[in-house]
């Protein structure tokens, strides 16, 4: 150990002043022979400690640089490592997609569609996905041959088919409920199930084709059994339920329904008509946003640009349909002479209309789940009254007979599906206007 300033041993002492020590400057031959036979390949031959260092570099890399008669061995140091690239591995991953991609936007879809976010982006030392996308683009090894020209985004064509089957349902709606205003006794009841079975029919055919059809190579109903139960409940409460809690909270009911307005268990004909009407505005708001979409993906330069063009289309379409939802309602009201009840053929229409349009884009999950909480909510307004009359408890019937005292009975489907709308409207705001959401796959509707 050094007891000061002085070099612990010779090397060090020339690391410190950079001058060889004279004691090291004959090194031992033998040592430098064992050295350079060490680096020497099997079966060359030995190069003395003469031989020029252009020489025993010529031999491989790990030999000497330089080596002669009063010089040391020194060896060339090993290159460093370069910096971890993050993108590389991204780009290995998705080089498919890169270079079949004509443009740095389909590239970004592309990442949204794989889960890709602007946070996870920032991992990759971008600011967005927009921006990383531009890097892979750029980054395509070019190929021998020539890319082809960005083709136009194909925009869906309004087709007579889908027109005709979205104004059938609404047909044979308006039949059925002129046929049980003409019948009375067991013809009535034949009417209204030959009729619900017509409509079921002509709905589910309007469903299967056109902008209001679901995504190419999914089952009609393995995928979405919720959904439908859940449109099945929401529309049969429409009919029957606000007469059902009007019986249930009066002490009843006593008899069945009749399908009669002015029957013991009435019917709301008037709402139900009307949404069975307004699948045509549906089916034609759908398609306004598909077309929008789509020209949105030919004009916009980022995703940035497409999102702010994307919102107030899925915003607009939503108020024209509603505002052709009220029209509907003023009509059939007017005709049937009986009550249009707004709050709950507005808020349902427009939660029907939102789960129809995400479910078309490939997001069923919060449809589900939306219905699924709009129907326990009508469900437990039904049942709470009826769990009051058990001895003791009297107060699980407050809340729902306190809300319709003040509001009447349509403000339980107005506010069961008024929160369900605005939870899938701030959901679509989130999803439905990605550039992900409305990628071309196949041809035109």
């Amino acid at each position: 150990m050094p007891s000061g300033a002085d070099p612990w041993d010779t090397r060090s002492g020339e690391l410190l002043t950079g001058v060889p020590d004279e004691r090291s400057a004959q090194p031992d031959e033998r040592s430098v022979q064992a050295v350079v036979s060490s680096c020497v390949p099997d079966g060359q031959p030995f190069a003395s400690p003469a031989t020029s260092a252009g020489q025993l570099s010529a031999q491989g890399p790990a030999t000497p640089l330089a080596l002669g008669e009063g010089a040391r061995p020194r060896w060339a140091p090993a290159p460093r490592r370069g910096s971890v690239d993050p993108v590389k591995s991204l780009l290995y991953r998705h080089r498919e997609l890169c270079e079949r991609a004509v443009d740095p936007l389909e590239v970004a879809a592309g990442l949204e569609a794989h889960g890709l976010t602007d946070r996870a982006a920032a991992r990759f030392r971008h600011r967005d996905v927009f921006s990383l996308a531009e890097e892979l683009y750029a980054r395509v090894p070019p190929t021998a041959e020539p890319r082809p020209e960005p083709e136009p985004v194909p925009v869906p064509r309004v087709r007579a088919g889908w027109a005709l089957l979205a104004l059938l349902p609404g047909v044979l709606g308006a039949a059925t409920v002129t046929g049980l205003r003409l019948t009375q006794g067991h013809p009535r009841q034949s009417v209204a199930l030959g009729g619900l079975l017509a409509v079921a029919l002509a709905t589910r055919a309007a469903l299967r084709s056109g902008p209001l059809a679901g995504p190419p190579g999914t089952r009609a109903w393995g995928t979405t059994v919720g959904t439908r139960a859940g449109t099945l409940w929401l529309l049969g409460y429409a009919l029957l339920g606000d007469g059902l809690l009007h019986s249930v909270l009066t002490g009843g009911p006593d008899t069945p329904p009749t399908m009669a307005p002015d029957g013991p268990w009435p019917t709301a004909n008037a709402p139900v008509l009307t949404l069975v009407l307004a699948l045509a505005p549906a089916a034609w708001s759908a398609h306004l946003l598909t077309a929008g979409a789509r020209r949105g993906l030919a004009r916009s330069r980022d995703l940035e640009d497409f999102t702010a063009a994307a919102r107030p289309l899925l915003l607009g379409v939503l108020a024209v349909f509603l505002g052709a939802l009220a029209a509907l309602l003023a009509l059939c009201g007017t005709l049937l002479h009986a009550p249009a009840a707004y709050p709950q053929a507005l808020t349902l229409g427009a939660l029907l209309l939102l789960a129809r349009l995400l479910t078309v884009h490939r997001h069923r999950h919060a449809p589900a789940l939306a219905l699924g909480a709009a129907v326990a909510t009508e469900a437990g307004a039904l049942a709470l009254p009826l769990a009051g009359r058990l001895p003791g408890c009297a107060f699980l019937a407050a809340p729902v007979e306190t809300l319709v005292g003040a509001w009447g009975e349509t403000a339980v489907p107005a506010l069961a599906c008024g929160t369900a709308a605005l939870a899938l409207l701030w959901h679509a705001g989130r999803t439905l206007t990605q550039a992900s959401a409305h990628a071309p796959t196949g041809a035109p509707d």
